[in-house]
């Protein structure tokens, strides 16, 4: 009998090892990813951050300088503030927008109604017109300077639209400081809808999980749709704000002029350690962001069990 049990243990163990083993080799092309391509130079920036970095044909050297590329970065160059400070006011402007229109729209198009599909394939498509092929086609065409045009049109017809909705909430007595945030909204409209594919989707995906009895018994009970939302789809698709709220930051700071400058600085400037010390100021930025508003929205979030 003791025998049977040392095979038994021996055999459990040797099957322990063998899933350890095959979860690492499922885990090895990610793994030597990370570390070859961005943890390594992850610390190679750290280090050029704080030194001076001079490429020649004989390779790369650098020499440690401290926090003079810091103190560059917030004192020499001007761009560098006014960059970063437009990034985040901008983040703090188009982030609840961005998920509150995403949240609107998906429970617009989880109903039924004729062309629904094309309907989503519409407001996906942005996202395919903006990725990085695409993107790289149209800067190389004409296409490029009929979208600025377009896009000089529609935000001359934004700015007319916003002054009198301006003039019409004021009249009415709304405070001045919303009236200047749904005006603003407004004037963003056409960035909105662009960078609200992705949300979309994910609200909607979420919607569709919900279980149809939810809605039936809360019709039963004489719920009308407005409180059906608010008691039903908005808890149910909390986790997906959140998701989508963090999502969206990432995705706003990828994307704007402080990141051109970061890259200008490296590659046309050729000034490596200043560059990387924006890189890693703009990083850190970033990171406090995200902490406070996840703690913040994750306290409110509601996990159905």
């Amino acid at each position: 009998m003791k025998f049977i049990m040392r095979k038994l243990g021996a055999n459990q163990w040797s099957y322990r090892k063998q899933k350890a083993l095959w979860g690492f080799i499922y885990v090895l092309p990610w793994l030597l990813g990370f570390i070859l391509f961005f943890l390594i130079p992850l610390l190679t920036s750290l280090i050029y951050s704080f030194s001076t970095v001079n490429a020649n044909s004989q390779g790369v050297s650098s020499t440690w300088t401290g926090f003079n590329n810091y103190l560059t970065a917030f004192t020499v160059n001007t761009n560098f503030n006014r960059k970063l400070t437009e990034a985040i006011v901008n983040m703090v402007v188009n982030v609840p927008l961005i998920v509150i229109f995403s949240l609107f729209i998906a429970v617009v198009l989880n109903q039924k109604f004729i062309g629904r599909s094309f309907a989503r394939s519409i407001f996906f498509l942005p996202v395919i017109l903006t990725s990085g092929v695409i993107l790289t086609l149209e800067s190389t065409s004409l296409v490029m300077a009929v979208n600025e045009q377009n896009a000089n049109s529609g935000s001359l017809i934004n700015v007319l639209s916003s002054f009198e909705l301006k003039r019409l909430m004021l009249e009415v007595g709304v405070s001045e400081t919303i009236v200047n945030y749904l005006t603003g909204a407004v004037d963003r409209i056409y960035e909105i809808v662009r960078l609200s594919g992705v949300q979309i989707l994910i609200f909607l995906a979420g919607i569709q999980t919900i279980s149809p009895q939810l809605y039936e018994a809360s019709k039963i009970e004489g719920a009308t749709g407005y409180e059906a939302f608010w008691k039903i789809t908005f808890p149910m698709v909390s986790p997906l704000i959140l998701v989508n709220m963090i999502y969206t930051i990432i995705d706003s700071f990828s994307q704007n002029e402080l990141v051109t400058l970061i890259r200008t600085t490296a590659f046309s400037q050729f000034d490596f350690g200043l560059s990387s010390a924006m890189a890693w100021i703009y990083f850190l930025a970033i990171s406090l962001i995200l902490l406070i508003s996840t703690y913040l929205v994750s306290r409110k979030v509601f996990y159905h069990e």
